[in-house]
């Protein structure tokens, strides 16, 4: 999507929202502190023995001394640690979005970043690994990889994203900068509602984003990756983006990766002999799938496949009766090509399939079809080398190169996202109200309150069962168990301290509440303050 029109990476990159930028190089680094415990060994021997009695209260006196001055470090410690903890009770934990796509950053680097779906798990356990980030998520596809993090403190659990991303792609931090883009709180939110919806697509309104936003909820809640906060918004994403294909006419006439992929290979070949020319699929996945089926609706009448294994093929010919599907097995990649006019490639190998050497072997293209031999790559990592570009008789192709075809409806385009930004806007208020409600100032210190007592009976009751009779699994269920008994004991009270002004409660009824938690649990809330903050909330719910 335009920056220049739309909201989208682009627009943000260029500091058009409030709390979005790009990132800066930071001078310096951050301040270390290192705790050193020292101890003075009192030195005893037959010359201390001698000394009798006044020797004695004297060595009292020291190890008294040694006593006072430990203590005293030990509580300076304790209070510094507890100084860092309430800094972080006070600031309140951010959720953020760190990392490109397709308006920030050409293919070449993309690739580099992208993260297989497979490994998105593995990815999400290094992240909440980092010191500073509470929970995440990561969305890598053909057109961007986005981390979605809540971050206990803002500038270190992004220093940490950061570093994380150099090291798992080998490209340094300085180069990485020049094409991330970075959001926090709402306009992180609202970035993730405008993806789901399809308006930050290369291809506006495409509905192959909204199926991929929703797995990573399914793979998030597989692995028990994913925390609320994070849950939440995917889940709001995922209702945003249904909503806005319901309610507006975004989705019609609205084309994928894999339709602008034939719209091109057909704008590409002679008119007159476009729909005669000799087809090739690599990969039979969801995108290729796609690919056939769009090639069908144009009136291709054969398309020959090139995957692993059959089963794919089989199913894609089960359903698409209007085309001939020929299936050919991986091992004649080479053979097939040498056969066809155009390549669509579209798999997820991260080596290369084509390079310039087996492309220079193959024979030309028919001349009906222009002579040239078209590749086009809808895959990240890519399947085609670049140095296909330089064999003269080929041409390659990819996703970036599908700019030239949505270029062309672009004023429809903005028509039609106009339309869903209110729906956004409305569903963006709606979650920025859920996650103030859960920083009520009794709501964190109940949860403190309930957390403890579990962890302390939790600790009570791991320590009477024999060892080597408790397993992993076993441990797990007794956890969950506490936690199950621990939130269905709370969720009445905690509905009760809502102040986002969802329902019909009044003010006055949600702090007769609040009031009577804190008598109950002895929660030492400051009720000017408590109720200044519900006040608050309250009004700018209803603004």
């Amino acid at each position: 999507m335009a920056a220049s029109t739309m909201t989208g990476s682009t627009a943000f990159v260029m500091g058009s929202k409030p709390n979005s930028f790009l990132l800066a190089r930071r001078s310096g680094g951050p301040v270390g502190f290192r705790f050193i415990k020292t101890q003075q060994r009192g030195q005893r021997g037959s010359a201390t023995r001698r000394c009798g009695t006044r020797c004695e209260a004297a060595t009292d006196v020291a190890v008294k001394d040694a006593s006072a001055s430990r203590a005293s470090s030990l509580t300076a410690l304790e209070q510094f640690k507890a100084a860092g903890s309430d800094r972080y009770m006070k600031e309140r934990s951010s959720i953020a979005v760190i990392g490109l796509s397709v308006h920030t950053a050409p293919v070449e680097m993309r690739e580099k970043l992208a993260i297989p779906e497979a490994q998105w798990s593995r990815a999400v356990g290094e992240l909440c690994n980092l010191n500073h980030i509470e929970e995440a998520a990561v969305l890598s596809t053909c057109n961007r990889m986005e981390i979605y993090v809540v971050a206990l403190s803002w500038h270190r659990g992004i220093r940490e994203v950061m570093e994380w991303m150099s090291k798992t792609s080998g490209i340094p931090v300085s180069e990485l900068r020049d094409h991330l883009f970075m959001l926090r709180d709402s306009d992180a939110t609202r970035h993730l509602f405008e993806v789901a919806a399809g308006l930050d697509s290369l291809v506006l309104g495409e509905g192959q984003i909204l199926a991929q936003v929703k797995q990573v909820v399914k793979i998030g809640q597989a692995s028990g990756g994913l925390g609320k906060n994070i849950d939440r918004l995917f889940k709001d994403a995922i209702s945003t983006g249904k909503k806005v294909r319901t309610e507006t006419s975004i989705s019609s006439g609205a084309v994928s990766v894999s339709s602008a992929a034939v719209e091109l290979a057909l704008m590409k070949l002679p008119e007159s002999h476009a729909l005669s020319a000799r087809m090739l699929l690599i990969g039979a996945g969801k995108m290729g799938k796609l690919v056939i089926k769009h090639l069908a609706a144009k009136g291709c009448k054969r398309v020959v496949v090139v995957n692993r294994s059959s089963e794919n093929v089989d199913a894609i010919r089960e359903e698409l009766k209007d085309i001939e599907i020929i299936y050919r097995p991986l091992t004649e990649i080479l053979s097939s090509a040498a056969e066809a006019d155009v390549v669509f490639t579209s798999t997820a190998s991260e080596t290369p399939l084509f390079l310039k050497e087996q492309v220079e072997s193959l024979p030309p293209a028919s001349q009906s079809a222009g002579g040239l031999r078209l590749f086009i790559d809808i895959s990240v990592p890519r399947n085609v080398g670049s140095c296909v570009s330089d064999v003269e008789s080929a041409q390659l192709y990819n996703v970036d190169d599908l700019k030239e075809v949505v270029e062309a409806n672009k004023e429809d385009r903005l028509r039609k996202a106009m339309e869903a930004q209110a729906i956004i806007i409305q569903e963006l208020r709606s979650f920025d109200a859920w996650r103030d409600s859960l920083e009520t100032v009794p709501t964190i210190k109940l949860r403190s309150y309930a957390e403890r007592i579990k962890s302390a009976e939790l600790e009570k009751c791991i320590q009477k069962i024999d060892e080597n009779a408790l397993t992993k699994k076993s441990r797990r269920a007794i956890e969950d168990l506490a936690s199950g008994v621990v939130n269905k004991l709370l969720h009445g009270p905690l509905q009760h301290l809502r102040c986002d002004g969802s329902d019909s409660r009044t003010l006055d009824e949600t702090l007769a509440n609040m009031y009577a938690l804190n008598r109950m649990f002895g929660l030492d809330t400051v009720k000017a303050i408590l109720e200044q903050k519900i006040k608050a909330k309250v009004e700018k719910s209803q603004n």
